[in-house]
């Protein structure tokens, strides 16, 4: 009986010794990766997927129109950002919101989109973690909502008072701004939203790589990489829901998705959509595209859903 006791309790501590590593390990692959920071490395990026775009990008650099700025957030961490003015003096400014371990530059493709077609002035921020914004982790959007709520604070006094925003984000920058929109206090300079290919929440994303890409179940090791998320960085992958926030959403909405993205799974945006109960909602389904890759794919048709749902609203 003594040794069978022993037995299970060894078992039992082992279980949760290997269950604790897990969970530390899955914290520190997803939220603190290894990051490139390099402005030439997404600039080189930027003009090998878009070498069409070079030409603009170049021009826009070389006439020293891309400009740098920061704020400081509540709790004092640094935030930086690009920024650019239209050609004219303009009212409209596109916030453009980048994506996990990518870059504010990683979003020139959609700025061309809004400054061309539209006349915005663009901004484009580097979230926590990411560019030259201090950050001791990824926020996967949740937090990160905050901060982007400060720089749309930051648009009057960078472009001229009474702007009128368009927030545009992609994949993680997608979720982020899913979960703006749920923030009662939103300012009204703010008309619309796009999101492309964001995920319904932190937790049902990181649970869908587990299964699907690593062919693990959820319990017990995403269970315990919540509780030391919520120990070590205050924030809760299950209260990191776009989904919940989408419910509570008023301004118009455009979602964006690949219609063979495995990454962020293409089956995520239809209860998104349909959560959008209040206000305008709009919902375009790239064709064949994977994670992200709409634009690339289809840029004629991609430029014509943004540049016609923005102009409703502007």
């Amino acid at each position: 009986m003594r040794r069978a006791m022993a037995w299970l309790l060894g078992g039992v501590a082992a279980l949760v010794v290997v269950t604790l590593a897990g969970g530390f390990y899955l914290t520190a692959f997803a939220l603190r990766p290894a990051v490139e920071r390099s402005e030439q490395h997404y600039i080189d990026s930027f003009n090998e997927h878009y070498p069409d775009l070079q030409p603009w990008f170049g021009a826009l650099c070389a006439e020293g129109k891309v400009q740098q700025t920061t704020i400081r957030a509540e709790d004092g961490t640094l935030l930086h950002a690009y920024y650019i003015a239209a050609d004219t003096l303009s009212t409209r400014t596109a916030l453009l919101v980048h994506g996990y371990t990518d870059h504010p530059f990683g979003m020139l493709q959609y700025g061309w989109i809004y400054r061309e077609k539209l006349g915005c002035n663009l901004l484009l921020p580097a979230l926590r973690y990411h560019g030259k914004s201090e950050g001791s982790h990824i926020q996967m959007g949740w937090l990160d909502r905050l901060d982007v709520k400060g720089w749309i604070a930051e648009a009057d006094r960078l472009f001229g008072a009474g702007q009128q925003l368009i927030v545009h984000g992609l994949s993680m920058g997608g979720a982020t701004v899913m979960m703006l929109s749920g923030e009662e206090d939103l300012p009204a300079s703010v008309r619309c939203i796009v999101e492309d290919c964001g995920y319904t929440s932190v937790w049902e994303q990181f649970r869908k790589e587990l299964k699907e890409d690593y062919h693990l179940s959820s319990f017990p090791i995403l269970h315990m990489a919540r509780f030391i998320a919520r120990w070590r960085f205050g924030w809760d992958f299950k209260e990191a829901s776009a989904l919940e926030a989408v419910r509570k959403a008023k301004l118009p909405m455009l979602f964006i998705h690949g219609g063979n993205d495995h990454y962020v799974p293409t089956r995520m945006v239809d209860p998104l959509y349909e959560a959008k109960v209040q206000g305008e909602r709009e919902k375009w389904i790239s064709p064949d595209a994977g994670h992200a890759d709409a634009f690339i794919d289809h840029p004629e048709e991609y430029t014509q859903q943004v540049v016609s749902f923005c102009e409703k609203h502007l």
